[in-house]
């Protein structure tokens, strides 16, 4: 993790840096990752089945901020997503997702076997949340729950057969509760060449940029699509293509490799935590995790289409890197009271 963040940082400082001035966006990320070391060591020190005890709480808090967004949030791009916290600004929908992930892990563990009903509750359980964070509207951590919601129950017995379904659902219902800007996301995916200069450009000059790169890449500050500005939001959803070009497929391996070995870890520890509830836990972060890696990478490189969640550890974002170093501490708290093996 902490190799990761910094790695975050110098493709960071490369991708919004002047000389040797500090970009303000690295004076903010680390302001937020110092805040992020003590609620990791918070959240690895407190026994998480103290987190079970108060899910409701939990639960309800959840909502509310998700609520308050739509009133009091600050407005950016067409999107209420942030709770203004002086000069700075906090995500409600990325902490969404780790409690989340608690409260569903708590009901879940309480059962021994589901029953209709309790499948029924468990979706609206995480229907809430979701309607709330797609009338901001944030598509992407929308999809991220939607993925931690089908793993955890998965995970918990519940038949391959009842998720394609959901799925398929969702996907008739999708063009009634989409944006227009969503929409056509979802068409430049499919045609980029269709509106070079509108909805596929991003993905157009990400691949351009993370092909330039080749082997070993053009070097730290030499690219020039992210450089010059080709790239839109290139420090934060598209901050692969600043990797790709400028370290090229050696370092965007190096950082896959990484990656890799925090979900190799957490599987390690899902199949070694003390009971159900803390496997479910480690579940919902791992899935978390690994949905963002591959759908930010996935969407940099043309194979998904743009749904602007960040690269975890590596992206810009105080609210995202945060609530992943609060999920990395999770994971270390349930691996350390995991069962002793012999």
């Amino acid at each position: 993790m902490l190799s990761l963040i910094a790695i975050g940082f110098l493709i960071i400082y490369s991708a919004t840096g002047r000389g040797i001035e500090v970009s303000r966006e690295i004076e903010k990320q680390l302001i937020w990752f110092f805040l992020g070391l003590i609620l990791l060591i918070m959240m690895t020190l407190v026994d998480y089945e103290f987190w079970g005890r108060i899910y409701r709480l939990i639960y309800f808090m959840n909502i509310l901020l998700l609520i308050l967004v739509l009133f009091i949030g600050h407005d950016a791009r067409g999107s209420q997503r942030w709770l203004p916290l002086g000069p700075f600004s906090f995500q409600p929908s990325e902490l969404a997702k780790l409690l989340l992930i608690i409260t569903l892990a708590r009901f879940l563990s309480t059962r021994e076997k589901l029953t209709a009903l309790d499948i029924a509750f468990s979706l609206f359980h995480v229907a809430i949340p979701m309607l709330l964070i797609l009338k901001q509207p944030d598509l992407g951590t929308a999809l991220v729950l939607l993925a931690i919601y089908f793993a955890m129950m998965y995970h918990k017995g519940v038949s391959p057969f009842y998720l394609p379904g959901l799925t398929a659902i969702g996907a008739m219902i999708a063009p009634f509760v989409l944006k227009d800007y969503q929409k056509k996301r979802l068409l430049a995916f499919l045609n980029p060449e269709s509106d070079p200069h509108g909805g596929g450009w991003n993905i157009i000059q990400s691949k351009i940029a993370i092909g330039s790169g080749k082997l070993f890449g053009k070097g730290l500050f030499a690219g020039t699509q992210g450089q010059l500005r080709f790239v839109p939001e290139h420090s934060t959803d598209f901050i692969f293509t600043v990797v790709g070009e400028e370290l090229g497929l050696v370092g965007s391996l190096l950082i896959l490799s990484l990656y890799f070995y925090v979900l190799w870890q957490g599987i390690k520890v899902i199949s070694h935590a003390k009971d159900d509830f803390g496997s479910l836990i480690a579940t919902g972060i791992l899935t978390m995790l690994f949905f963002h890696v591959v759908v930010n990478i996935g969407m940099t490189i043309g194979i998904m289409p743009i749904t602007g969640i960040p690269l975890p550890f590596i992206s810009y974002g105080g609210s995202s890197l945060l609530c992943n170093m609060m999920a990395i501490g999770m994971l270390l708290g349930i691996s350390l009271r995991r069962e002793k093996i012999f």
